[in-house]
């Protein structure tokens, strides 16, 4: 299925952005040119997480995985356009599942192993999905039992697939290994027969903002090798390097830095979940691993406790990413002269905006950790790819002005290769998405820095939403469930200041007469009533005799993260 508007597609490939390689293309040639490197690797805690010993496979071995799970998925009449609503840690089978999905042109959406039936049965519903695909146990959960449970709100839903065996599932570990060489041949030719090109839809990832329900955002191939280029230039990585994957292969961080990345470069990924410092840290000796991903407050503990960080390979492991949060010019400073290693700054969205620091585009420490090029202006050279690909401009959301002059805040909108088409069967969403000329509306509001202008400073979000640990997570949707507890008069729901994952769920509560709601009760409510997800549920509880509302009775957000503020501290 194609929903990118095909002169866009036209004009990105004259300017050479775009091509007709797929994803799957790029797995062949690896299979074809260096077919015993190593390329994928499991979890360390593989038999704790899922069960089994952890596997490292080669790419003809993951070659030849992907085409007997192909041949399955084929083999249950599955293909082209349909949709398999997948929930796996990051484990060998799901990059394998992801590959084996798109031979065949179905489509994956994944949700995160944290989410519970509500948000299985709304995005199964919303994208028609046709399977439920994971594994038995999660950490020791039984996560079929959770697929079971959902079944019955999926319309859609035909299937619920497993790799193991387990109740009510087709085993889809026992079905590929009993694939038979005209079953290989079938798969191929239901392969050819779907004709996928690059401009198909891989991939409808979710992504909250002020809306209560997700909004699923489709890639295609084309839009997934655009953010793999992002990353691979800002990080100046070489084909054959080795990755360490710390995100869940569920939206851009985990697909787009991961197994996209992995695919352009053909060289290993190696599979983290769930984060664990200590096995981090005995990967990144172990592993060869060339670059990696982690958040500002891990950086920071490291440095503090350097004597964690030895016999890691700091001449190949010489740049890290990080972002979701300012780099302090102490960390990034700290990291380049003490271990030779550039903190690179990074900001986006599902949604395909994106913004980077590298030290060769803003060289000065103390603003590398707070400016990003504003790239798309023809006033300034830059040395990233996406520099004159990606546009970028300032408006006040208010008047609509466009903003170029420094120190106005502006809310960041965006245009080029990366950025989505249209939310997933949502017109309305995708309509207040864009404005009236394209330009997507990122929700996050910037203003112009630097001595010529040339930087973008993050300044806050327009949108209503808690940063938590890189997900996005919808402050109206925690809040509509909190007002149903029979102890909740008002709720309003901020975003709790937080070192380790950058902010936290907190529940600013108005409590009915007589009655005192207690965080241990509102959030067995939102587990046991509402079936949220457990990162979406509040870690912290703040009563007030009123929220703060302005003229018009709209809540006062920003005063509530600041009397939360206080009184932490």
């Amino acid at each position: 299925m194609i929903v990118v508007d095909r002169r866009l597609a036209a004009a990105y490939r004259a300017e050479g952005w775009w091509h007709d390689l797929r994803l799957t293309d790029l797995l062949d040639r690896h299979v074809r040119e260096a077919p015993e490197v190593e390329a994928l690797v499991d979890p360390q805690d593989r038999s704790a997480l899922v069960g089994g010993e952890p596997r490292r496979l080669t790419w003809v071995e993951v070659g030849l995985a992907v085409d007997r799970t192909a041949a399955t998925l084929n083999g249950l009449g599955l293909g082209k356009d349909d949709v398999i609503l997948t929930q796996l840690p990051n484990v060998v089978e799901y990059p394998i599942l992801y590959l084996a999905a798109w031979r065949l042109g179905i489509i994956v959406t994944p949700l995160p192993v944290q989410h519970r039936e509500k948000e299985i049965a709304f995005c199964a519903n919303r994208t028609g999905a046709k399977a439920l695909v994971t594994v038995p146990t999660i950490g020791g959960r039984d996560h079929l039992a959770l697929m079971r449970s959902a079944r019955p709100q999926c319309s859609s839903v035909v299937h619920i697939l497993s790799f193991g065996a387990g109740e009510g599932a087709v085993d889809l570990t026992a079905a590929s290994d009993a694939v038979t060489a005209d079953d290989l041949v079938e798969a191929k030719r239901a392969a050819g027969a779907a004709r996928v090109t690059a401009d198909d839809v891989t991939t409808i990832c979710w992504t909250s903002g002020t809306e209560a329900d997700p909004k699923g955002v489709p890639r295609s191939h084309n839009e997934w090798r655009g953010v793999a280029t992002f990353l691979t230039s800002a990080a100046e990585l070489q084909p054959g390097a080795r990755l360490l994957t710390p995100f869940p292969l569920v939206n851009i961080s985990g697909v787009g830095s991961g197994i996209t990345v992995w695919l352009e470069l053909g060289g290993a990924m190696v599979l983290h979940h769930p984060f664990d410092l200590d096995l981090f840290l005995k990967q990144l000796r172990e592993e060869r691993i060339d670059y990696t991903t982690t958040a500002p407050a891990i950086l920071t503990r490291l440095l503090e406790q350097p004597e964690r960080l030895e016999g890691i390979d700091f001449g190949r492991l010489s740049r890290i990413g990080s972002g979701s949060a300012p780099l302090s010019e102490w960390l990034v400073s700290t990291w380049l002269d003490r271990y030779g290693v550039e903190l690179i700054n990074t900001y986006g969205s599902n949604e395909g905006a994106g913004l980077v620091a590298t030290r060769r585009d803003v060289p000065d420490p103390a603003e590398r950790g707070v400016f990003f090029p504003r790239f798309g202006d023809p006033r300034f050279r830059w040395t990233h790819l996406m520099g004159d690909r990606i546009r970028n401009r300032l408006i006040d959301p208010d008047t609509g002005r466009e903003i170029d002059e420094p120190g106005v805040t502006g809310e960041l909108r965006v245009k080029g290769p990366t950025v989505f088409t249209e939310y997933w069967n949502a017109p309305e969403l995708t309509a207040a998405a864009f404005d009236d000329e394209g330009w997507y509306r990122t929700g996050d509001l910037f203003e112009i820095a630097g001595d010529r202008g040339q930087y973008y400073r993050f300044v806050g979000r327009l949108k209503d939403i808690v940063l938590r640990g890189g997900m996005n997570i919808s402050c109206e949707e925690i809040e509509g469930y909190l007002t149903a507890h029979p102890t909740v008069l008002e709720a309003a729901v901020v975003g709790a200041p937080d070192e380790a994952l950058g902010e936290r769920v907190c529940a600013c509560v108005v409590p009915a007469p007589g009655a005192a709601p207690t965080l241990a009760g509102l959030v067995a409510f939102l587990r046991d009533e509402w079936r949220i997800a457990v990162y979406k549920q509040p870690e912290r509880l703040e009563l007030f005799d009123a929220l703060p509302r302005n003229p018009v009775g709209k809540v006062l957000k920003r005063e509530l993260r600041e009397a939360v503020r206080q009184r932490m501290e």
